[in-house]
């Protein structure tokens, strides 16, 4: 589920339309999070479907750490990539707001994070040398990932929080440790070693 304080927009012809906040979106606000409304698949139930549905469910979900297809329910699916993002990921299941974003700003994470199913020529974008998302960032940008994400989390406890409620039970008790600074955060790195693992 996207935050409430944001909208669908126009960008341009060739991107097609983008995710907007309506409102200031300070630091440290979880922006978007998985919830229970969101459609899952897997990868049979797909290749079921006609081929006008496929294509929408793959151009529009995620695939999770667990091998499946998430398809937001909400106007989440249509928020776009970007080498310098303004959210930043986490193992838990949602993203934060990596710095203040502004009134009338897109939102934007890094596709990069969201699974290694998929890879995609990008715009040269200013301030970032990468011009291609691979099935291999994580190994090379975790680390930076992982660090806005915990320069995020500093502010956690500061600011409002309208999806806190959703975070999944199985997270909520780190979550709030990390947000405390009791315990560090768990690398988004995880994500992909596990499905690894898994596939061993």
């Amino acid at each position: 589920m996207m935050h409430p304080d944001t909208e669908i927009r126009y960008v341009s012809e060739e991107v097609g339309v983008g995710v907007f906040a309506t409102k200031l979106i300070p630091k440290g606000t979880i922006v978007w999070i998985k919830d229970e409304l969101d459609i899952v698949f897997d990868e049979e139930d797909i290749e079921s479907f006609d081929e006008a549905r496929k294509e929408y469910i793959y151009k529009y979900s995620y695939e999770d750490d667990e091998g499946e297809y998430v398809l937001c329910w909400d106007h989440a699916r249509y928020v776009n990539h970007s080498f310098n993002p303004n959210c930043a990921d986490t193992a838990y299941d949602f993203e934060l707001a990596g710095r203040d974003i502004q009134p009338g700003e897109q939102i934007t994470c890094d596709y990069g994070t969201l699974g290694d199913d998929e890879e995609f020529e990008c715009t040269v974008e200013e301030g970032s040398t990468r011009t291609k998302v691979t099935a291999n960032d994580y190994l090379v940008h975790f680390r930076e990932w992982d660090e806005k994400a915990i320069e995020a989390f500093k502010y956690f406890n500061e600011v409002e929080q309208p999806l806190k409620h959703l975070i999944n039970k199985q997270y909520i008790d780190k979550v709030n440790a990390v947000a405390n600074g009791t315990e560090p955060l768990d690398s988004i790195l995880t994500l992909f070693i596990e499905d690894e693992d898994d596939e061993n």
